[in-house]
């Protein structure tokens, strides 16, 4: 396979001005750039940046994606916490009525995990990085909420301005629970309602209540006219993701979703039921300021009191959603190769409302001509929403930002709790199917040269490598494979006490040195034209001691529960999850993370609507991680992760007629560490069995893909070959 070359150069300096809160900027930097033809000709990658960019004949045509370049330019300093404080407090204090309480979450205006650094509001007033998480500025205090991934990493980024709460800890509350019971009773709470999904705003407006207090959404965030150096938001080119990958035309994806509309008649079960305070109506009898957005608003009387009409359309906020339906990708959000739109589909027309001052370039616009897809700026979908000619009943899901739902008149929309387009996207056709097998080789073999690699260095040369170093050469080794395009996410290399942190994030210049006494965790993965890529795996270059060989045994057993598991149609993701805990139980050990999530195809590495956490039921074609752990807090952390794809097997049943079920089929091939961490006597003959069969499967399936690199050869012979102190298992 061709190699690509790769140069290091120091990272690009974000442009820094002011802009307004829905100011769309020039898009950021281009720091990684690779051919849209099938033979790459060169890739430049700048250092803890996972960004891409599709060229041809010299015109951009493509994607660039990654990481903000630096919590500096976040602006993200702990000692200016304070004073961010005082800023926003102020515009609190300054708003027609002064706010008491301002809620700031972790999204953007699609609800993304991953967000722009213009979206980066809640790590900006905080200073806390993780991906999740909520902060709520009183006048007198500040709070922050994350669950139990960022209870270490949260304590260690925020300052004595703030109080953490540990949600998930004894005595913890949730922030909702903390609003309900604990905050200061006959106030006024802000939020922005393009910020929280349709159900949050439900659950808050009911928390409100209880303490008798009242819930307001200011025109402008707060937090953004608070900050004076905002970062630009991107503003990216968009490309047409190629059929050969998607294996569904985008005309096909979107006759299944007119044909779901035509046939909906939405159950009780299904729809989110609003309060009336919560509906526009309510809030226009209220005030004209409170929809947190600029467009004019009317009065009561404007309420639509005919008949509930049919079901006419669905609109899209989730930015992975719009660019599954119609086969385009962008790189407007770090690591996710989407761009900033909305997607409005009804019974008689396609309208994508995507800023105006985007590149859409020729192929694209043909591209969506053929579609019948028209074109309105990104900012209009407000006024399309409530002056639109919309013929019936609008569909939207209760993740979709509230703004949405409040802007339209009742009964002009009704909120489901599910999006259609999120089960569609969630079941793999057997091209992206095949396209993940192909990926993950590919993926599974940078990691093995990396591997190979790191093991040399470490332990033969006893040469220093960082955490951050580690890092970047396995996104080096990434970056020489066919259809890469960057990092599904920020590399999580931790070693020791930083891998009790589940999503470390490692800096130049912050990071630990690994050595031979300490377990290492590495949790990465590559975004491909034909996958998105999500793999863990723990290492020891030296001797672990018994406590960290019995931790990673009982990890690597309920993988191994997971990964055999075969089950009968219906079975929920929930209803697995024990299967993962039992071992680590036994010796009174869990994990609070999920066990698995879905993954999407070169789109978002989390995505649903099934995990190993809910009670949606896994079907054929759903693809999902399996990575239990366990974590000491101070002293190391283990975790396994490899993804799977739910498959038909026929079995026989009591009578001995075959009949269907379901069981897993991995994507992974990665080694698993046999030689050191393993404690043998813990596992069972069809454990060691698995085992056994796992590296030799990773051995033949990657032999071929490394013939030029000796050393990765080598290294995978011996790391497949050889199971604990004795090579010979007694069957």
């Amino acid at each position: 396979m061709p190699l690509w070359p790769l140069r290091f150069k120091p990272k690009p300096q974000l442009p820094r001005v002011v802009v307004a809160p829905d100011e769309t900027a020039p898009s950021t930097p281009t720091v990684c750039e690779k051919s849209a033809q099938s033979s790459v000709t060169a890739l430049e990658v700048s250092p803890g940046i996972g960004w891409g960019k599709v060229v041809s004949s010299g015109k951009s045509l493509g994607v660039t994606f990654g990481t903000p370049s630096s919590r500096d330019e976040l602006g993200t300093s702990a000692s200016g916490s304070s004073q961010k404080l005082q800023a926003i407090r102020k515009v609190m204090k300054d708003q027609p009525e002064p706010i008491d309480y301002y809620i700031i979450p972790s999204e953007d205006a699609h609800q993304s995990e991953y967000v722009s650094q213009a979206d980066a509001r809640r790590e900006y007033i905080s200073n806390f990085s993780g991906s999740a998480g909520l902060a709520i500025v009183a006048l007198d205090s500040a709070h922050l909420f994350v669950d139990s991934r960022y209870w270490i990493q949260a304590a260690k980024e925020i300052d004595d301005s703030w109080t953490l709460h540990r949600v998930g800890a004894p005595g913890e509350r949730s922030w909702l629970d903390w609003i309900r019971h604990e905050s200061t009773p006959n106030v006024l709470f802000g939020v922005d309602s393009r910020l929280i999904s349709c159900d949050t705003a439900v659950a808050l407006h009911a928390a409100v209540l209880e303490r008798n207090s009242r819930l307001t959404f200011p025109r402008l965030n707060l937090v953004d006219a608070s900050r004076p150096d905002r970062p630009v938001r991107p503003n990216n080119p968009v490309f047409v993701h190629d059929i050969k990958y998607t294996g569904e035309a985008s005309s096909d994806k979107i006759q299944r979703i007119r044909a779901w509309i035509r046939e909906k008649r939405p159950t009780p079960s299904e729809i989110v039921a609003f309060p009336e305070a919560l509906t526009l109506e309510g809030l226009e009898s209220r005030s004209k300021e409170t929809l947190g957005l600029s467009i004019s608003t009317t009065t009561a009387v404007d309420r639509d009191d005919s008949p509930t009409p049919e079901p006419y359309g669905i609109v899209l906020s989730k930015l992975d959603s719009i660019a599954w339906t119609l086969n385009l990708r962008g790189s407007d959000v770090p690591y996710n190769p989407v761009f900033f739109s909305y997607l409005v589909i009804t019974l008689d027309e396609v309208i994508l409302f995507v800023d105006s001052n985007k590149e859409l370039v020729s192929p694209v616009n043909r591209y969506l001509d053929d579609l019948g897809v028209s074109r309105r700026d990104y900012s209009s979908l407000w006024t399309y929403l409530r002056k639109g000619d919309i013929k019936g009943q609008l569909i939207i899901d209760s993740k979709s930002p509230y703004a949405i739902a409040v802007l339209l008149k009742r009964p002009r929309y009704v909120v489901l709790n599910q999006c259609i387009v999120t089960q569609l996207k969630g079941i793999k056709n057997p091209i992206e199917i095949q396209g993940f097998r192909e990926c993950y080789l590919r993926d599974g073999a940078a990691f093995v040269q990396w591997l190979a690699w790191l093991e040399e260095t470490v332990r033969k040369k006893k040469q220093p490598v960082t955490e951050w170093g580690a890092a970047q050469k396995l996104t080096e080794f990434r970056a020489s494979m066919d259809n890469f395009m960057g990092l599904a996410y920020a590399n999580i290399s931790a070693v020791g006490p930083n891998a009790a942190l589940p999503h470390y994030e490692p800096t130049p210049t912050g990071s630990s040195l690994i050595d031979t006494t300490q377990p290492y965790l590495n949790d990465s993965g590559g975004q491909y034209l034909d996958g998105t890529c999500d793999t863990t795996r723990t290492v020891h270059f030296g001797q672990p001691n018994q406590e960290q060989q019995d931790a990673y045994t009982r990890v690597l057993q309920g993988h191994i529960a997971i990964d055999s598991a075969v089950f009968p149609e219906g079975t929920t993701g929930a209803q697995l999850d024990v299967l993962a805990r039992k071992a680590l139980w036994k010796d009174r050990l869990n994990y609070g993370h999920g066990t698995g999530h879905g993954f999407g195809s070169f789109l978002s590495v989390h995505e649903g609507p099934h995990a190993f956490s809910n009670t949606v039921p896994l079907k054929p074609g759903a693809v999902i991680t399996n990575e239990p752990g366990f974590y000491k807090e101070g002293s190391f952390g283990i975790r396994i992760e490899s993804a799977l794809v739910v498959k038909t097997v026929r079995v026989k049943d009591p009578q001995g007629a075959e009949v269907n079920w379901l069981a897993f089929e991995r994507f992974t091939h990665v080694p698993i560490q046999t030689s050191r961490l393993v404690n043998y006597s813990l596992l069972s003959k069809d454990e060691r069995r698995w085992l056994r069969n796992h590296n030799r499967t990773c051995r033949e399936k990657l032999t071929p893909l490394l013939q030029g690199d000796k050393r990765a050869l080598k290294w995978l012979r011996r790391a497949t070959s050889k199971f604990g102190p004795i090579e010979i298992i007694w069957e």
